[in-house]
């Protein structure tokens, strides 16, 4: 498909597909942790996903090309790929899928600061900064809506804390394919790089987080499987197309529907309760990324005389 300098109807539809997508990813991973060790369970998804990944390279008639000047790059992103979902997937252990999603998903707002430093033309603008107090709010009035005791055996500040540290190393994830040597690595070798040393890193990790399998079931394996092929073999891929076909400013303008599909399934299939405090949060937060993702106005040429 030709690239597009705007989203049309195909576009906005899968978008919007691909939000409720991750949005269900989440609660997913919390019912999958359930049968299994949280961080052994990451492992296997990374495991899978680079098995389908490389049937994909086989379909499309592609090679892997493991380049030597991006080696020490690349293995610098699955190192950060594999504490990524380390974190998350512990996340979702400790914490809902509806707190963890508003701190999770508040990555725009770390690539933001990341960007304004370190990357060029990224600059906080006046929506940019916007958003960044009012997704901050959001964040802050999220971790304070805690009914448990502040404590070290706080699991939920714990699981929100997580959250919040995924979301940092996602961010760093984007700096690196964004402003690094990585952004010369293909697309989907940046993603067969993450999986190729993730896996093997959470694997060895899991033994020190419990037991391997806990009360595992055939809907655990159902879920596993999902996670592995159709979200991250499949979602993650699709996600990269849209990006390469699609103005990566615009795709990006969608990001704030995965949080709202995330409480809404998580509300749906998980019956867990939203309260005022938190429903502000979640809009506070919301709100920020739409300011983040705004595109500033262009200002009009000059009058030549």
């Amino acid at each position: 498909m030709k690239k597009k300098d705007h989203i049309d109807l195909y576009g906005t539809i899968a978008l919007i597909a691909l939000s409720a997508l991750l949005g269900i990813n989440h609660v997913v991973i919390k019912v999958v942790n359930s049968g299994l060790n949280p961080v052994f369970f990451a492992g296997l998804r990374s495991v899978i996903a680079f098995i389908f990944l490389v049937i994909y390279f086989k379909i499309m008639n592609k090679k892997m090309l493991f380049s030597r000047n991006t080696m020490a790059i690349s293995i610098l992103a699955g190192v950060i790929f594999a504490l990524e979902f380390l974190f998350l997937f512990l996340a979702l252990d400790f914490t809902t899928v509806t707190r963890n999603s508003i701190l999770y998903y508040s990555m725009p707002v770390w690539i933001t600061v990341i960007g304004h430093f370190f990357l060029p033309n990224e600059k906080l603008s006046f929506f940019k900064a916007l958003g960044l107090i009012f997704a901050f709010a959001g964040v802050v009035l999220a971790i304070s809506d805690n009914q448990e005791p502040l404590s070290i055996h706080n699991w939920q500040l714990i699981g929100d804390f997580l959250a919040i540290m995924a979301a940092i190393l996602w961010a760093m994830i984007i700096y690196l394919a964004k402003g690094t040597k990585f952004n010369e690595v293909p697309p989907e070798m940046q993603l067969a790089w993450m999986l190729l040393i993730s896996g093997p890193i959470l694997l060895i990790a899991s033994p020190f987080f419990g037991e391997l399998v806990r009360d595992f079931q055939m809907l655990h394996l159902w879920g596993l499987f999902f996670q592995s092929i159709v979200v991250v073999a499949g979602g993650f891929l699709f996600w990269l197309w849209l990006v390469s076909v699609y103005p990566a400013s615009s795709v990006a303008s969608f990001s704030f529907l995965s949080p709202i599909f995330t409480i809404f399934f998580g509300w749906l299939l998980l019956n867990e309760t939203l309260d005022f405090s938190f429903t502000l949060a979640a809009f506070l937060v919301v709100f920020g990324l739409v300011c983040i993702n705004k595109k500033n106005p262009e200002k009009p040429p000059d009058l030549q005389d």
